[in-house]
């Protein structure tokens, strides 16, 4: 049976940076326990069922429900693309990240930069014009990937040159349409309004442009002055470069190697400190009666 809408909300829950710091830090969560009772699911009981056992479980059910949530397709991308296509040795990816107006749902940096805008079935495509737009300003190459029922009106909605995924009801992910790279299209000033300054003044050196040596209340100005006058494509190569270096996901491979799949998205997306690690990991190994009493 189809969960209703306060276990759907329940299981969403369950995979929130509010569960996954709460187990890092203390190594167990009561909301986890919680929202676990609340999902209505069968959680596993056998002898040796583990906390990452009922992530594994609640993942099933909430990929199949007919309103997948945000971290169903970013799950999908993350095991897809990040880690099937390419690596954490070879491409990084960057969630939530600023784009002019918006915040980019999913990136991934690898020869290009390549962002996915993710329209579940939970989403309106009311703002989706504005997305593409900000998006194209930053990123070689826009995606929106949608569910069966969207991809129809999205195909509609969006220009040629934006690409089209589909993630299907069995949690595939096929390309409708593909995406254009067009380094040359994107904006020096918005791509600087996204970095922090450390990674700006590293860009200008890889470009050999002079850092200027300002005092801190010109500093912003000063570099962003810089940054208009650059060659899109410059610039656009210059900072899958440097971001791949400075959100470099290699690190984290241990701990992802460690976690069931169904929170390995979590754990490339949600920052935990490394001295946490090895907490998190133990949570996740928690027998799942104990981890029952958390609440």
């Amino acid at each position: 049976m189809a969960p209703n809408a306060s276990q759907l909300s329940a299981l969403s829950r369950l995979f929130s940076s509010g569960v996954f710091r709460e187990m890092a830090k203390k190594g167990r969560s009561a909301l986890f326990a919680r929202l676990i009772g609340q999902t209505g699911i069968e959680v596993p009981c056998w002898d040796g069922a583990t906390v990452g056992d009922a992530f594994d479980r609640a993942f099933s059910v909430l990929r199949r429900s007919g309103l997948r949530d945000e971290y169903v397709y970013r799950a999908a991308l993350t095991h897809n693309v990040l880690l099937g296509t390419h690596s954490l040795n070879t491409a990084s990816m960057l969630t939530e990240f600023r784009a002019g107006a918006c915040k980019a749902d999913l990136a991934i940096l690898n020869g290009t930069a390549t962002v996915y805008e993710i329209k579940s079935e939970r989403d309106s495509l009311a703002r989706l014009a504005n997305q593409i737009s900000n998006y194209k300003k930053v990123f070689a190459k826009v995606y929106v990937i949608a569910g069966e029922s969207h991809v129809g009106d999205v195909l509609e909605e969006t220009p040629a040159d934006v690409g089209v995924m589909c993630l299907s009801r069995r949690h595939s992910i096929s390309t409708v349409r593909e995406a254009m790279d067009q380094p040359d299209q994107v904006c020096p000033k918005t791509i600087f309004e996204s970095l922090r300054s450390t990674e700006a003044r590293a860009m200008l050196r890889d470009l050999k442009v002079p850092v200027p040596d300002v005092p801190n209340t010109m500093r912003h100005s000063t570099l962003r002055a810089c940054f208009e006058r650059l060659r899109p494509e410059d610039v656009h190569r210059a900072m899958v470069k440097t971001l791949k270096l400075s959100r470099d996901l290699a690190p984290l491979g241990e701990l992802v190697d460690q976690l069931p799949s169904s929170l390995q998205p979590a754990a490339l997306s949600i920052q935990v400190r490394r001295a946490d690690h090895d907490r998190l990991v133990e949570a996740v190994r928690t027998p799942l009666g104990a981890a029952m009493n958390w609440a």
